[in-house]
């Protein structure tokens, strides 16, 4: 019966469900239980991600180590030594630390960055396919560094529609008077802004649509919570 559907619908089905219950229980029986189980949404998205990528190769498994480390250690420099994103530290939510960093923060980091690299990719090629062709030279010179410069602000937007949620449900806390500080923001769209430079140098396939509805859903996910949670 799945082979009449494609690694992007079965993927899509799967995120949508998972987020679903995670929704539904949140809002509707115990916030806390479902939010110590976001470790293995994360791990789960991320297999997705995996699963649906086109033609795996060196180049792809390059970006996805490099986000994971760079996210863990930019963290790292945050929470134990303050040097970035501001005052704060991790909750049990978000599952097991080492060094008071969650192990998965770094997954998190990599769904980030490829779901938006993906995103805004696939909306630069929908838009150049109806440029003439002596427009050519243009469309490679704004692509690359919009891939860079929209991709960090979308990771820098979501990680804005995410921050007041991710409080409630535990996963990190703001120390001082509890506000989240500008500089967060400002530290999100520069390292952001450093891993879509690699997204854009590595040569691997940058076409999943999978990638853009996970986006998508969590979007929907985070703007729901904040909402009425």
């Amino acid at each position: 019966m799945l082979q009449h559907y494609s690694k992007q619908q079965i993927a899509t089905a799967v995120a949508v469900l998972f987020h679903c219950i995670g929704l539904g229980g949140m809002l509707f029986y115990d916030v806390t239980l479902f939010a110590s189980l976001t470790p293995m949404n994360l791990l789960l998205s991320a297999g997705l991600l995996i699963y649906t990528q086109q033609e795996k190769n060196l180049h792809f498994f390059v970006f996805v180590a490099v986000c994971y480390v760079t996210g863990y250690v930019v963290e790292y420099l945050g929470v134990n030594h303050r040097l970035l994103f501001g005052d704060y530290q991790y909750g049990s939510a978000m599952g097991w630390q080492w060094k008071n960093i969650p192990l998965v923060i770094g997954v998190n980091w990599f769904i980030m960055m490829y779901c938006c690299g993906i995103t805004i990719q696939q909306m630069l090629n929908f838009f150049w396919n109806k440029l003439k062709e002596e427009d050519q030279p243009r469309r490679t010179n704004v692509g690359f560094f919009a891939v860079i410069i929209d991709g960090a602000l979308l990771a820098t937007f979501f990680d804005w529609i995410m921050e007041p949620v991710a409080v409630k449900l535990g996963y990190w806390q703001w120390l001082g008077d509890g506000s989240i500080p500008v500089f967060n923001y400002i530290c999100w769209f520069g390292i952001s802004a450093l891993l879509m430079l690699l997204f854009r140098l590595l040569n691997f396939n940058k076409q999943n649509q999978f990638a853009v509805n996970l986006l998508l859903i969590q979007f929907m996910f985070f703007l729901i919570l904040r909402t009425l949670l």
